[in-house]
Order: C-alpha cells, then structure tokens, then sequence
C-alpha cells in the first residue's frame, strides 16, 4: 500500500473523497488515503504543502496559486470544483453595518495571511472600487473563533463560504449583507513536487477513482440527505447548493489561471502577472 495524504477543509465539497475512503476504493487500488482536517483554510494547508505534512490538497484555485508563485514547491494537478465558490459577506448580528457599500474602510476578519478570505477580502475591494492600502486585516484563525471577533467588535466582517456559514445565519450568529462569487473554479488539487516526483502513477490511480465519484455524484441515491446530515444543514439549502455545484474531471483551464493572476498582481500579492 501506498501512502497518500490528502488535505482538506471540513465542508461539504470534500464529501466524494470521504465516500471514496469509507468505501475502500482507494484501498482496493493499493493506496492508504489518509485525510487531514484544516478547519483554518487555504493558508494552513499552504503551510502543510511547504512543509511535507500532507502530500495533495483540495485548495482554493486562487490561493494555491498565489503561494506556488511565492515559492510553495507544489503544482495543480487538477481542476475539483469548477464552479465558483460563492463568498458570503457576514457582519455581527447586531451590528450597524446594513450593506456592502457600509465595510468601505473597515476590518476585515481573515483565517491567516495567504488564506481564501484574506485574498478574496482584496479582490472585492478591488472590484468595488476601494482603497486596498486601507484594508486593515485581523487574524482569527477559524470560523469559530471569527465569530467571537465580529460579536466583540474585535473584527467588522468576514468572509467564508455561503453555505458553510448559513447554520451561523440561522442561528443569528451572523448576518449576510451580500454574496461575492470567485470569477473562476472554486477548488483545485495540488501534490507536491516531491510527492507527484516519486508517485506520479499513484496520484493518477486516485485522480480517476476520483472522477467516477464526482462524475455521478450529484445522481447517488439520497445525496442530499447525506449532505444535509453530516454538514448539519437545511435539506433545502443542500439542494440549492448541489444545483450551483460543478464538480470537474479535467485539468485547470489555462485562461482561469492567467485571470488569477492578473487580479493578484494588480494587488501585490505576487511579484508579477
């Protein structure tokens, strides 16, 4: 048996590859899959990528991206998800903050630097036409301990996943002034450089036993109802969510990886486009 690592946030999207493991499908193909949990985001598995703690991941298009052109010895070895990733925009549920346009010149809360929220906080600024030198982040980690800073006034708003975060919502955690689509696929896979050196034919068997999953994976009997149970979410917001998800088969496409890096450039946040 081969050994894979593979990391991941604790979100519905990564449902296929859990089914894949609980149903020994990696293992009949001689690989041991082993799953590692980053509730922080994009920013701490970068850091697992750098480091060699895990060996593939299931990041965010615009992140890996961002950190492989600043050094991150890893590469996309294939497009996930290629439907956008729609951010929703929370504030407190108490606060006075009512619309997009009110968080001009406020704080937003971000997971870490390098992070999704981090860079998608820069990326609607800048396509609302706002001052980014203004933008004064502040770290929380996670989306629970984001929570406490928005409640406490440490924070002014954050961005996270809409349907992810919706439970907070309902619970009147949070509040959703507005919706920010990403402009291109929302999850990407990248290996390692060392890993895809010494394993390329392993990460080809769990790429197509990958793909028969998520190829189906929208008609498996009850999907939603699994969805709904284990991510402890509305039946109905499942339902919404799986008509607005894509899951793909095929490799990044090159004009998406050239618009990344146009907006990432024109914020600074790699040397060149």
């Amino acid at each position: 048996m081969t050994t894979l690592k593979i990391g991941g946030v604790p979100e519905h999207f990564n449902l296929p590859i859990h089914l894949c493991i609980e149903e020994g499908l990696f293992a009949e193909a001689g690989i041991h899959v082993e799953w590692v949990e980053f509730p922080g985001g994009t920013g701490a598995m970068n850091a697992a990528l750098r480091s060699g703690e895990i060996d593939l991941a299931v990041i965010l298009t615009e992140g890996i991206i961002k950190d492989i052109d600043n050094g991150n010895p890893s590469s996309i070895v294939q497009n996930y998800v290629s439907s956008p990733l729609i951010w929703g925009v929370h504030v407190a549920q108490k606060s006075d903050f009512k619309t997009i346009e009110d968080l001009e010149n406020t704080r937003p809360a971000i997971s870490r630097y390098g992070s999704g929220s981090h860079t998608m906080a820069y990326i609607q600024a800048e396509q609302l036409g706002w001052d980014t030198s203004n933008i004064d982040c502040i770290v929380v980690n996670n989306i629970d301990t984001a929570v406490k800073a928005l409640t406490a006034g440490e924070a002014d708003y954050f961005m996270w996943e809409h349907f992810t975060t919706k439970p907070l919502v309902d619970k009147k955690l949070f509040r959703r002034v507005s919706d920010f689509p990403t402009p291109w696929s929302s999850f990407v896979i990248a290996a390692t450089d060392r890993y895809k050196a010494n394993h390329a034919t392993t990460i080809s068997k769990f790429l197509d036993i990958l793909n028969k999953k998520t190829k189906n994976f929208k008609l498996l009997t009850r999907i939603e109802h699994l969805l709904s149970e284990r991510y402890e979410q509305k039946l109905e917001d499942i339902k919404k969510w799986l008509s607005l998800t894509t899951w793909s088969q095929e490799q990044l496409p090159q004009e998406e990886t050239i618009l990344v890096k146009k907006y990432l450039s024109k914020l600074k946040s790699i040397d060149k486009e």
